[in-house]
């Protein structure tokens, strides 16, 4: 059975379940062969002296990442701007202070409303007969759900997660993708949807074990990308998120 960093034997071989600390890479070895689920192969997630020394505040787990990969914790969640943080809060709800006119300048502008953003959760045949024509030794046990309920979510606070719930981790994803139907290509902290000062959302890979597309292109792990109304985010076997901004 796998053994996490910590030397727990798990029965999970991504994240140790006595700890939650992340064992995939240990568990699957330098020679695993690639999931089917796997696109291409992932970055690693930068660590070092700097990051091991700055536990998890809320579980104590090691710092691998700015997410805690065992509940989700940002650790840069203090060093987000103030200007940033304020738009995250309003989402489009509140306009923006307009200037005092100076004499003799004549009435102010009105200031324009931000736009509402929410994100669309469905299933992608054609996304998952890739997937599945992808190959490897689990393809054949990856089956297409017969329905899929769409679900929408308003994008609110300075960032939304997607993955899975874990009671256990006390982790709650603002974006939960548990199911039904399970899409066993998610990560319990799969990406995270970061707002922007003027209104907008950047998307992020921390490091989940399948990889994360944007438009049919897979995005770098740790690197932000900018989205955009009507833009499509695949992640897991089967699942696509569009984005809608108005």
């Amino acid at each position: 059975m796998p053994t996490c960093p910590a030397g727990h034997t798990s029965s999970s071989s991504d994240f140790c379940d006595v700890c939650g600390m992340r064992i995939d890479v240990l568990a699957r070895g330098p020679a695993a062969a690639p999931s089917a689920l796997q696109s291409a192969a992932q970055p690693s997630v930068p660590t070092g002296p700097a990051m091991r020394a700055k536990p998890c505040p809320r579980c104590d787990a090691a710092r691998s990442g700015r997410f805690c990969e065992s509940c989700g914790f940002d650790f840069e969640a203090t060093e987000v701007p103030a200007a940033a943080m304020e738009v995250g809060s309003a989402h489009g709800e509140e306009a923006p202070l307009a200037r005092p006119a100076l004499a003799g300048s004549g009435p102010a502008p009105a200031a324009s409303t931000p736009a509402t953003w929410t994100a669309t959760v469905a299933s992608d045949r054609a996304y998952f007969e890739n997937v599945v024509a992808a190959g490897g030794p689990d393809a054949a046990a990856v089956e297409f759900p017969g329905y899929t309920p769409e679900r929408r979510f308003r994008l609110a606070g300075p960032e939304m997660r997607i993955g899975r719930r874990s009671v256990s981790r006390g982790l709650e994803p603002e974006i939960d993708l548990t199911g039904p139907p399970t899409d066993p290509g998610i990560s319990r902290l799969h990406a995270v949807l970061l707002a922007e000062p003027d209104g907008g959302w950047t998307i992020m890979d921390p490091g989940s074990e399948n990889g994360t597309l944007v438009n049919g292109r897979e995005i770098i792990t740790g690197v932000q990308l900018s989205l955009h109304d009507g833009d499509r985010i695949h992640l897991g076997a089967w699942t696509v998120i569009t984005i809608h901004a108005g």
